[in-house]
């Protein structure tokens, strides 16, 4: 892709995180698998499967959802939420067919709610815990004009959910910008993470690719709700 062998940098990612991977309880993927050929699937198979490792995935504007769920077998769990300890990982699907940009439907919007009231029950018994919800578009602008064109349509009803159970939410992570960030807004930190292949240069006008090279982003989650992140360039 745009001169990249994208499977060789992938692999390199891989690598690198090899030693973080094996000490950790999951993968998360954060969409855009592959870029419209479904048969790269199989290679992400391969690739992240042998780590045997839960791997966590939202659809991104260039997946096949359908072809996601059937040739991405277990290890791989597509959507849902899976709870960690204290923590609930919750997964959206903010992808519109056809479109680059994203939006959550309705249908989605009240599972999120739903699973976040669920996640602060305070029942005996019960532990209450922190959530980490995650999707593939940017819900925030990244001061960037032509990205802030295919973000997530409808953020506003997005956060509206979120600040009904901010009690709860600790954190809002999302792929699709290929490149860092990483900010709070009301107490709900917001991280977006580069890409395993090439880079899109912030805070441009018009679309430019970066120098960066590829990266992935490693998230330790605490029990008293807080974040410990960073993101690891691959050289």
């Amino acid at each position: 892709m745009r001169g990249t062998n994208t499977l060789e940098t992938l692999r390199r990612t891989l690598s690198a995180a090899r030693e973080t991977i094996a000490a950790a309880d999951a993968i998360l993927h954060t969409g855009d698998a592959v870029h419209d050929e479904a048969g790269g699937y199989l290679w992400l198979q391969r690739e992240l499967g042998s780590f045997d490792k839960p791997v966590l995935c939202v659809p991104g504007n260039h997946d096949d959802p359908l072809a996601m769920r059937e040739l991405l077998p277990a290890p791989f769990e597509h959507g849902g939420h899976r709870d960690f300890g204290r923590w609930r990982l919750v997964m959206l699907d903010s992808q519109l067919v056809g479109e680059t940009g994203g939006a959550l439907a309705p249908a989605e919007l009240s599972r999120l709610d739903a699973v976040l009231a669920d996640a602060q029950s305070d029942t005996p018994g019960t532990t209450p815990q922190h959530a980490l919800v995650v999707l593939h578009h940017h819900p925030v602008p990244m001061q960037s004009a032509w990205l802030d064109t295919i973000g997530l349509d409808n953020a506003a009803e997005f956060f509206a959910v979120l600040e009904r159970r901010r009690a709860r939410v600790r954190g809002v992570l999302w792929g699709h910008v290929h490149q860092e960030f990483d900010a709070e807004r009301k107490g709900i930190r917001l991280l977006g993470t580069p890409s395993t292949c090439v880079q899109f240069a912030p805070q441009c006008d018009e679309f430019a690719l970066d120098t960066r090279p590829p990266a992935f982003r490693t998230l330790t989650l605490h029990e008293n709700g807080r974040i410990d992140s960073r993101v690891h360039w691959v050289q």
